[in-house]
């Protein structure tokens, strides 16, 4: 067995088709994406790249927005991007791969030190693999050139980060992996914008803050605004710290910077810091108020006039 097995079985599928091609898989890296392309030597195949982009997962070098540019070129590719992807399937025509490798040089062993993976080959008519097709064409977002721009940006802006705390690769259970984030920026209205890719004139270090947390947050792309507060309202209410307001509708600022205190072993001016952004967050987010009760306190329910 050659140390290219899996891509040998990858590429010896793609050029026996003459018609339908899915390339399913949370990471592609553009150069093996190219060769993936350069296999389907059929010029009326129908190339459908299924694929995730993460900020966090751009940042890391571990999948390639770019390829939207060689989709581009070739002329014959739709892209989708499925924000929970974790599926990898390679189809073509009626048959297909399904297994654990990426499309990327390690999974795919064109690059040493390889991974271990594994591609078995299924009909396309198995149940399992009809649902995954529907799922990805229910809930997939279309691609662009201009997407995959903007995910660039700010995966750069990550890889600036002095500390590299934000370089935390996402893979299986990003919300474990994401627990000790903390709202960054302190006017959280600047987040969709950024989100949208509208055009700011933010300076560098606030535009950097807002780029950290919306790679924290990792929100799937394309949503509309009132499903992106939803989305980011999910975020802060799944921190253990802001249950209490859950529970019980209302949350001591005092408590709560303790508790950031005690989580993050932080110092008190940076859990000060936090417990004020996230009021600010949960303010522009949800219906809720700050009051001077003794203490200042969180509450639900619209602040009156």
């Amino acid at each position: 067995m050659t140390s290219d097995h899996v891509w040998q079985q990858i590429a010896g599928l793609l050029a026996s088709a003459h018609g339908r091609v899915a390339l399913i898989a949370p990471f592609i890296k553009k150069d093996v994406f190219r060769a993936a392309l350069a296999a389907i030597t059929a010029p009326e195949a129908e190339i459908l790249c299924v694929t995730r982009w993460s900020v966090l997962e751009v940042a890391a070098g571990v999948s390639d927005p770019e390829i939207a540019e060689l989709a581009a070129q070739d002329g014959r590719v739709t892209i989708l991007l499925c924000h929970d992807l974790h599926a990898k399937l390679y189809l073509a025509d009626d048959r297909c791969l399904v297994g654990s490798a990426n499309l990327t040089a390690k999974a795919t062993g064109r690059r040493h030190p390889k991974n271990l993976e594994l591609l078995i080959e299924a009909p396309v008519s198995h149940p399992e693999v009809q649902r995954l097709l529907v799922q990805i064409h229910d809930d997939g977002v279309p691609a662009t050139q201009e997407l995959a721009r903007q995910i660039r940006e700010q995966a750069e802006l990550l890889k600036q980060d002095e500390d590299g705390s934000a370089l935390i690769l996402v893979t299986g259970e990003p919300d474990q992996q994401r627990t000790s984030w903390r709202p960054e920026t302190r006017s959280p209205n600047r987040l969709y914008r950024i989100y949208r890719g509208a055009k700011h004139d933010y300076v560098s270090e606030i535009l950097a803050g807002v780029v950290r947390d919306l790679a924290h947050l990792d929100v799937p792309p394309g949503l509309d605004e009132q499903a992106f507060s939803k989305a980011v309202l999910a975020r802060l209410y799944g921190m253990p710290e802001v249950g209490q307001l859950v529970t019980e509708g209302r949350l001591s600022m005092t408590d709560l910077q303790q508790r950031l205190l005690e989580a993050d072993g932080c110092t008190e001016a940076q859990a000060q810091r936090a417990a004020e952004n996230i009021g600010e967050w949960l303010k522009y987010f949800d219906e809720v108020r700050v009051v001077p009760t003794g203490p200042w306190e969180i509450r639900q329910g619209r602040e009156l006039a």
